[in-house]
């Protein structure tokens, strides 16, 4: 995955918590007089999760142009058809005719079932944002503006991938990572913004052009350089986004670095391999390229990768519906919970600035082959 994403509005969090801290006291000796706990509430059980429901019930299923997420959706199928529940019907996809959306629409309310699906709480809406493919410029050799470094996944470090390493600035200012850089690129923050999203191109100064893919971490938790610069008073949220950091940098170029180490996860890259089109999104964690606008970021636990997803919710800052069917084909470490999704824009600046504003509301439906309820009852959907 993909790592998501959308920047955080700490401005809010931090007013919340001003005005929930005269309740304090209140708190702490309402739970010295409770008599006996609360009794915990069980967790849903996975049939609780997933909820059958009707084609109409879909809102805006109609309208949609299904024939824009079908590519996505046979994209998905050679890994799909591993799963002896989705063989069938991925082999029935290939006498679909794609540019027919009657026929389309038709194989979906034929084959599957809509599931509505249910967070742990019992609500139906969660979260929704965004992320993106960032184009940057860089050079295969550290020469001229090239000066900050990409790094490959560190050999030594292939035996114990999950291994809890260094920081960030730790390990840059070790010089353990010498000998690792993949590629050199023109600017420290875009860099930076790089290691959020998890994979994007780079124009070569050579004419080239570089996919580069997430090959793993430091494993450490990550803190938002946003989120300081804000609670430092360097920038409002409405400037927590590339462009609003990026000017930021400008005027304090001798403090990027110090900007920059706040967060203490490390992402390395691996190059994509040569027969990755440049028309093509980057390789979401399915193993498949992701379709822009149609290429869903789920929690695997809750959400099988490779099914269809509808989705209902609103663009980015925006009382718009955005109600479309999806496919799940990414994964984000952010991204956890049933009712929680992250939306592939695509590549480039427009689609940067459409995931940095997104964060609304929203509910989704997964699409399971006909015949697997029962198999969802006991848990087994992300088969």
């Amino acid at each position: 995955m993909s790592l998501s994403r959308p920047l955080i509005d700490a401005a809010y969090t931090l007013r919340q918590i001003a005005r929930a801290a005269w309740l304090l006291p209140l708190l702490v000796l309402a739970a010295c007089s409770s008599q006996s706990p609360a009794p915990s509430t069980p967790s849903p059980t996975a049939s609780e999760r997933m909820q059958p429901m009707e084609w109409q019930a879909l809102p805006g299923w109609r309208d949609d142009n299904v024939i824009a997420a079908w590519s996505a959706f046979v994209a998905s199928c050679p890994q799909l058809a591993k799963k002896s529940r989705w063989t069938s019907v991925c082999a029935d996809a290939k006498h679909v005719d794609p540019l027919d959306e009657s026929d389309i629409t038709r194989f979906f309310e034929t084959r599957f079932q809509p599931y509505r699906l249910t967070n742990d709480d019992g609500s139906t809406t969660g979260t929704i944002t965004g992320y993106y493919e960032p184009i940057l410029h860089g050079s295969r050799d550290r020469h001229g503006p090239y000066q900050t470094p990409l790094y490959r996944f560190p050999n030594a470090w292939q035996a114990a991938p999950e291994r809890k390493r260094a920081s960030q600035a730790e390990l840059l200012k070790s010089g353990a990572l010498r000998g690792q850089e993949l590629v050199w690129i023109d600017d420290p923050v875009e860099a930076a913004f790089l290691q959020i999203q998890g994979s994007g191109r780079i124009r070569l100064d050579d004419g080239g052009t570089m996919r580069v893919a997430f090959a793993g971490s430091n494993n450490q938790p990550f803190r938002s350089f946003n989120r300081a610069l804000i609670e430092r008073g360097e920038i409002d949220a409405s400037q927590a986004n590339l462009p609003g950091v990026r000017d930021w940098a400008k005027r304090h170029p001798e403090r990027v670095e110090e900007m920059l180490a706040t967060n203490p996860r490390m992402v390395f890259f691996r190059e994509l391999d040569s027969d990755h089109t440049d028309t093509q999104g980057p390789i979401g964690a399915l193993g498949v390229p992701l379709t822009s606008e149609r290429s869903l970021a789920v929690d695997p636990s809750r959400i099988p990768l490779g099914a269809p997803v509808f989705l209902s919710t609103t663009q980015p800052l925006s009382k718009e519906p955005l109600q479309r069917l999806m496919v799940a084909q990414d994964t984000g470490s952010a991204i956890k919970g049933t009712v929680r999704a992250d939306f592939y824009w695509g590549h480039g600046d427009a689609a940067g600035e459409r995931a940095g504003r997104m964060k609304q509301d929203g509910r989704l439906w997964v699409l399971m082959p006909k015949g697997v309820d029962q198999r969802a009852k006991r848990g087994e959907t992300h088969e």
